[in-house]
């Protein structure tokens, strides 16, 4: 994964919720072994926060907190030191999202720009006053968090016992629901009242006559580097608390953002404006030196977001779905694979090879085995996770769907669409005996091993 690493590994993404009970349980354990038998080396996820009303995890009232449904039902005692501890040790976000999330329970989950405002301006004794009367109901939540944290971390040692690492990843931008942005407004660009100036998206591409609109707020990014990145350290420091490799989403966001004006319906009428990341990545590379950094560089990406990541030594992605063009130097082809990236069959966002391929004419079908340089085959999703295993990429990941062979109505999300996403499980039963020698003699056959 850097310059110092010659292992080649393979990988599989699998969201906590795919899991067969979607929580921090005894399935965690169960698929890391799987992983291990397998040889599997790195297990990675989506993001660990809690979800927005469509279940996304990408669009979270929390940078830092776990999500509560991923909880294991069986309650364990708490160790008082170890909670104090904790409490201690997690202040630096914790307070503020507990005291959030209360505040926004008690206003009927309304925005916080919305509250009352003594509490939307969080006035210092409205504060102590709410502290005072909820006490216990803010020591659930913290309980709740701590809970959560002792349960990933029996997770996490177990993948390293098994030789396993843990791979997350993080949306570049956060929720202006937030607690983040309630916290800390001064990070972001707002108005008087709270509410974004400007707000993120893409512009319009081959895809998308209007572009993009997420929506989200834009950072202020001059105060972020004058008081030395704080927010973005601290975020740093919790994904390197519960994962070995992390991915940034978005990564080109770090040499421009497009500026959509918040009172503009659609992201046509934006501008680009450049955004310090060499200074961020400097930073974050001195503070946290054995936290991996992949970046998500798909898309239109620009001459100066690869010089930014070749810089720092950053994995890239290849895609093997995006491959199929005409286009001698396209990334994504597997001749010009290159060892410092992560090549995929897939991501959460596609769907799976057998549902990406029966959509698929028959001449171009038949362009996929050329480009592959294959027999016809009737096992499209083998093909293409041999293909990946046997790249030049450093590490190579599919979804277990793709592992599985499994059709597009598995597949985890459908961009561009509200509902029906994020709610795929497997069964036990599919990860056969069979399956698992198989997949072993694949990932032995292309020369990769366990990461340690």
């Amino acid at each position: 994964m850097d310059e110092n690493t010659a292992v080649r590994e393979a990988g599989a993404l699998l969201h906590i919720t795919s899991l067969p009970s979607g929580r921090f349980d005894s399935d965690a354990f169960h698929w890391i072994d799987w992983l291990a038998d397998t040889g599997i080396s790195v297990w990675q996820m989506l993001p660990l926060v809690i979800p927005d009303s469509n279940g996304s995890p990408y669009q979270s009232e929390s940078a830092f907190a776990t999500n509560p449904a991923l909880l294991p039902q069986a309650e364990e005692p708490i160790n008082d030191s170890a909670f104090a501890e904790y409490c201690d040790s997690e202040s630096y976000w914790l307070d503020d999202f507990v005291t959030y999330s209360l505040l926004k329970q008690h206003h009927g989950g309304a925005s916080w720009i919305d509250w009352p405002d003594a509490y939307r301006r969080r006035d210092e004794h409205t504060m102590a006053v709410f502290a005072r009367r909820h006490k216990r109901e803010l020591l659930s939540i913290r309980e709740t968090q701590f809970r959560l944290d002792r349960a990933w971390h029996r997770i996490r040692q177990h993948a390293r016992d098994r030789g396993v690492r843990l791979f997350g990843d993080i949306p570049i931008f956060v929720a202006h629901d937030s607690a983040d942005t309630w916290a800390q407004p001064e990070d972001f660009l707002l108005d008087a009242d709270g509410r974004p100036t400007f707000v993120t998206g893409v512009p319009p591409d081959y895809f998308s006559a209007t572009g993009q609109r997420w929506g989200n707020p834009h950072y202020r990014w001059e105060f972020m580097q004058r008081d030395g990145f704080r927010w973005w350290s601290d975020r740093m420091r919790r994904q390197g608390e519960l994962f070995d490799i992390v991915r940034i989403d978005h990564f080109r966001g770090l040499v421009a953002v497009w500026m959509i004006a918040a009172d503009c319906d659609t992201a046509i009428d934006g501008y680009w404006e450049d955004t310090p990341g060499e200074a961020l990545l400097t930073v974050l590379r001195n503070r946290f030196p054995e936290l991996r950094i992949v970046a998500e560089d798909l898309g239109v990406i620009t001459d100066e977001v690869r010089e930014l990541r070749q810089r720092f030594a950053l994995p890239g992605m290849s895609v093997l779905q995006f491959a199929f063009d005409n286009f001698d130097d396209n990334p994504h082809k597997p001749a010009n694979i290159t060892p410092d990236c992560v090549v995929y069959t897939g991501t959460h966002d596609n769907d799976t090879c057998v549902g990406w391929f029966s959509t698929l004419e028959p001449h171009e079908r038949a362009f996929v085995f050329e480009v592959l340089e294959a027999e016809p085959t009737d096992d499209i999703a083998r093909l293409m996770v041999q293909t990946g295993l046997e790249s030049a990429a450093e590490l190579a990941m599919a979804p277990l769907q793709d592992y599985l062979g499994l059709d597009g109505s598995t597949r985890m999300n459908t961009p561009g669409v509200s509902d029906g996403n994020w709610q795929w499980r497997f069964d036990w039963d599919m990860l056969d005996n069979e399956l698992t020698a198989q997949l072993r003699d694949m990932i032995s056959a292309s020369g990769r091993q366990n990461g340690d």
